[in-house]
């Protein structure tokens, strides 16, 4: 299996661990992540401010991936979202998309639709599939209780991102289970993890954070585990910062490639355990040899 990698703008930048253990965990489990130093900006940022610039954007990392002859793979939930939707747009026709594939073949390139856009976590899922990942298990956590956090791009709008049921997902936790951790249940599963208003109003945005942690945590939870730079920047540096005016700390948070990749026995330098500014490294007394 072979795919484009697509890391974004904000992993390479303020959350290098999940790209590392990202491609740790791709490496030991056969799967190829290819480089394209030509990807752009998905168009995230834009999107509610000029549509037909989030489109161009978007729109030019498919047709980049196309030329590659290859699906992208993202590991942002954000970027995997915005790709989705314009990948979704350019199925139909109308002078916007007209204009698009004008603007593409002008820097000589086009779109057909002919790859599509996965997220990590699909990939690991669907493309890979739970039994070959077991299969490359070394240890196993035991009585380790994780929080999952699915995040809102992956989820909706359904139709067009089509990564699990919007209203009852378990894609998340099963490959959470995978690792022999129980990926626990709790009120604000589903819930923003408030990164979205952080700078607009942050404490609209810290109170969001912390109901969602102190849910998590009064449900059992040992650990938050997310697989979204933004989510985990927000439940790992965020917490952080309200922690120092608090003293506080709700649920310590990791990126799922940091879980998965302690039992397929990728060492901790690699997997960034000690990025996190949250201390994570006592997850490690869960674990047991197979």
């Amino acid at each position: 299996m072979k795919y484009a990698l697509f890391l974004g703008c904000n992993i390479p930048a303020r959350v290098v661990q999940y790209e590392t253990a990202a491609r740790a965990v791709m490496r030991k489990i056969g799967v190829q992540l290819v480089d394209n130093r030509d990807f752009k900006c998905c168009g995230y940022p834009v999107r509610n401010l000029d549509r037909k610039a989030f489109l161009l954007s978007a729109s030019e990392n498919l047709a980049r991936a196309e030329k590659l002859g290859l699906n992208i793979m993202a590991l942002c939930k954000c970027c995997f979202g915005s790709l989705k939707e314009a990948e979704n747009f350019l199925k139909e026709e109308g002078d916007v998309q007209e204009e698009i594939k004008h603007a593409l073949a002008q820097k000589g390139l086009k779109y057909e639709g002919k790859f599509e856009v996965k997220h990590f976590l699909s990939v690991l899922y669907h493309d890979v599939g739970l039994d070959e990942i077991k299969s490359h298990i070394l240890k196993s956590y035991k009585g380790l209780k994780i929080a999952t956090h699915y995040g809102c791009h992956a989820l909706r709008p359904s139709k067009v991102t089509q990564f699990d049921d919007p209203i009852a997902p378990s894609l998340f936790d099963k490959l959470v289970e995978a690792t022999g951790a129980q990926s626990i249940d709790y009120n604000s599963k589903l819930d923003c993890c408030g990164a979205p208003v952080m700078g607009v109003n942050d404490d609209l945005s810290m109170d969001i954070t912390a109901k969602k942690l102190a849910n998590g945590k009064k449900a059992g939870a040992d650990y938050l585990c997310a697989a979204c730079p933004y989510c985990q920047l927000q439940f790992d540096h965020v917490q952080n910062m309200m922690m120092s005016q608090n003293g506080n700390k709700a649920l310590a948070s990791l990126v799922y490639p940091q879980l998965l990749g302690l039992c397929l026995g990728i060492d901790e330098e690699t997997l960034g355990i000690h990025m996190n500014q949250i201390d994570i490294t006592e997850i490690t007394s869960f674990l047991n040899q197979e």
